[in-house]
């Protein structure tokens, strides 16, 4: 088996007041290593919850998540946390970008998170991953000076400095132009591509879609249908 993200049975529930709202319902899913996956499914269908799941941010209130050979139910916080910094990046629609800092060190502040790479170190990784998404022009400038998609670039390079073996993007292109987004895509892609670095994307962007090795459909906290992308010669 070559999943680096496997659900088994998994129920996740949120108590609402006297109630409980169940977000997702006895999912199972498998993503393997270097697969560009979306994750699609209108507001309120838990895709969101699948995605925090996945990223460490939340756990199941049963089943089994079992990311890069964990099983994150039976992991303490400390452990979660030591995952989400070292197998994991994050890419957010709101770019979740720090003000007062550069597109230098914006990119660098996980590294420094990690520990343990020389300042000649983490410089080398942040100018490789500053090339491989074209924003060396703007190294020094501070995000208000940047377009949208230069933020979701620096986002991009941001969760690909560290080299996660996963990364995970909620609505990447949300706030984007169509064309914007569309050259962020092409660019994780092509990323994805060159690194086999696996990607798990929510969205309901049909065009991100069409980029997409396999869309898994959710609706009501259920995986309702997976399949091949219509770009990749089926419907899902």
């Amino acid at each position: 088996m070559n999943a680096i993200v496997a659900l088994k049975n998994v129920v996740k529930d949120y108590p609402l007041g006297a109630t409980t709202v169940r977000a997702l319902r006895k999912v199972d899913l498998e993503i393997d290593r270097g697969e560009f996956t979306v994750i699609a499914g209108p507001s309120g269908s838990g895709k969101s919850t699948l995605l925090n799941l996945i990223g460490c941010i939340d756990v199941a209130t049963s089943g089994e998540v079992i990311v890069a050979g964990q099983n994150t139910g039976t992991l303490k916080d400390s452990q979660l946390t030591d995952l989400r910094l070292h197998k994991l990046g994050f890419i957010f629609q709101s770019f979740n970008l720090i003000a007062v800092l550069d597109v230098f060190q914006n990119i660098e502040f996980p590294l420094l998170l990690q520990g343990g790479l020389s300042a000649s170190e983490r410089q080398a990784r942040v100018l490789d991953v500053v090339d491989k998404v074209g924003l060396r022009p703007q190294l020094h400038q501070r995000p208000s000076e940047l377009s949208g998609g230069q933020r979701q670039r620096v986002a991009i390079a941001r969760a690909l400095v560290t080299r996660p073996e996963i990364v995970l993007a909620d609505e990447p292109t949300a706030n984007l132009d169509s064309v914007t987004g569309g050259s962020i895509i092409t660019l994780m892609r092509d990323l994805n591509r060159a690194d086999n670095t696996t990607f798990i994307f929510s969205t309901h962007d049909h065009h991100v879609m069409k980029q997409a090795d396999r869309v898994v459909n959710i609706l009501d906290g259920v995986v309702s249908a997976q399949g091949l992308s219509a770009g990749n010669g089926a419907q899902a």
